[in-house]
């Protein structure tokens, strides 16, 4: 008997991909064969968004892409969008499951229960709701070189731009010993490097009483052959001095963080909701980097939220020059249809905020040029992750510093993976060039072999 097949489409985020591993793990244990997403499959698993109002229209044109594919097969949709409005999904001709961000181990239950009864079936439920983290094991990943590790689910902070909250719930945090345990698994896996990821990750901890962030960093930083320990995202209020000692003495954690700034007028701020002011980000930010000299701090900004002015813009593009981010990701401010903001007066016009945000692109460049300048000469530990489409005669491969510099460097197959000590060549953006000096070989090997 053929082994059923299964093809997945994942919209959005790391969370996003981390899940859809996450639930491809179930369906492997249950004799499924994974097929692309092209093909036509028995079953099709859609992993939407909702972040923005495209992000809907995106996630129903990737359904309706898989019901052509295959009227006859299972069609499920899972995550955000299908969370936020299920009535829609399942207004689809062709939805047969839906599933919100949360009871995904129903879905192979479910898949059964369709078969049998031919009825489609809305098991979405009300995320307000949900108080304790959803436990999703990924061993290993498909893709090979850097694994996401997600500790924590939802946000308490309801900023006035975004859904997420209504999406994802409230803020809840995985034991400690599922994370060592997951942890564990992927070095065993093979990984060097993790990257601790989540809805709001930097909160790790707020709903528990003797633990926090920084002591799933103590306890991380004992896994046994883990070399990089990389957290997605942490805001300015989360980096407590607590959190930048552990970071200070810690010996696995990358010399990078991304703290979301969003603007950099505090007049916006507080429209924005966001719970901290310019003063309190900058000296955050500052004492980060006595405590971590070279420290990458990467952010993102909203550029043209609703009625931003010309000054408000202009306090926004000098802190940005002042705090000296290493790159930035710059965000046109887009309408979030259910949001406070999408129903504020004085909305900017699209073309003022296609300018302010060139001009924001054009400074993250010069900043993220004057960062990796700093390396050019230096010796940076990188890890290969894949071969360079644009120089495939000449070997290339591209990885991370750990200081999050893009590196070039001719290397071969077998290095995908590994620590490679780089000399940095050529400084430049959104590429460095460096060549090898030396391959950092697992001492657990080395010792093997000894």
């Amino acid at each position: 008997m053929n082994m059923p097949t299964v093809a997945f489409h994942t919209l959005g985020c790391k969370v996003n991909h981390y899940e859809t591993e996450a639930i491809w793990q179930l369906f492997q244990k249950a004799g499924y064969e994974k097929t692309e997403y092209e093909n036509s499959s028995d079953v099709y698993v859609i992993n939407t968004c909702t972040v923005t109002n495209t992000g809907d229209k995106k996630s129903r044109q990737i359904i309706r892409r898989a019901i052509r594919k295959n009227p006859d097969a299972v069609v499920c949709v899972t995550g955000c969008y299908a969370q936020t409005s299920p009535a829609e999904v399942m207004a689809i001709p062709g939805v047969d499951i839906v599933v919100g961000t949360q009871d995904r181990h129903k879905l192979l239950p479910y898949i059964e229960q369709f078969q049998k009864e031919r009825e489609p079936i809305n098991g979405v439920g009300n995320i307000m709701k949900a108080r304790v983290y959803e436990e999703l094991d990924v061993p290993q990943f498909t893709d090979r070189t850097r694994a996401s590790l997600k500790i924590q689910e939802g946000c308490n902070n309801f900023c006035t731009f975004c859904i997420i909250p209504w999406a994802r719930g409230l803020m809840r945090s995985r034991k400690p010993e599922d994370v060592i345990k997951q942890a564990e698994q992927l070095v065993e896996a093979g990984y060097k490097e993790i990257v601790l990821t989540g809805i709001h990750t930097g909160g790790y901890g707020e709903d528990m009483k003797d633990y926090s962030l920084s002591h799933l960093l103590l306890d991380l930083e004992k896994v046994e052959g883990l070399k990089r320990i990389r957290i997605s995202s942490i805001e300015a209020s989360q980096i407590t001095d607590e959190v930048i000692r552990v970071i200070d003495q810690s010996e696995k954690i990358v010399n990078h963080l991304h703290v979301p700034l969003q603007s950099g007028s505090n007049s916006v701020l507080k429209r924005m909701r966001r719970k901290y002011s310019t003063e309190f980000f900058f000296e955050r930010i500052e004492k980060l980097k006595i405590a971590l000299p070279g420290l990458a701090v990467t952010s993102d900004v909203i550029v043209g939220f609703p009625g931003e002015t010309e000054d408000e813009f202009e306090e926004t593009y000098e802190f940005i020059r002042k705090v000296g981010f290493s790159e930035l990701h710059v965000f046109p401010y887009s309408k979030r249809t259910g949001t406070p903001a999408a129903r504020m007066e004085d909305q900017v016009d699209d073309d003022v905020k296609n300018t302010r945000v060139h001009k924001l692109i054009s400074l993250s460049n010069q900043l993220a040029k004057e960062y990796a300048s700093r390396y050019e000469g230096e010796v940076l530990e990188v890890i290969p992750e894949e071969a360079d489409k644009d120089n495939i005669e000449k070997d290339y491969f591209i990885g991370y510093s750990d200081n999050y510099l893009k590196v070039k460097v001719p290397a071969n197959e077998s290095l995908i993976g590994e620590i490679v000590k780089v000399k940095i060549d050529k400084a430049g953006y959104p590429y460095n060039f460096g060549s090898i000096v030396r391959v950092v070989k697992n001492e657990v090997k080395q010792a093997a072999n000894g």
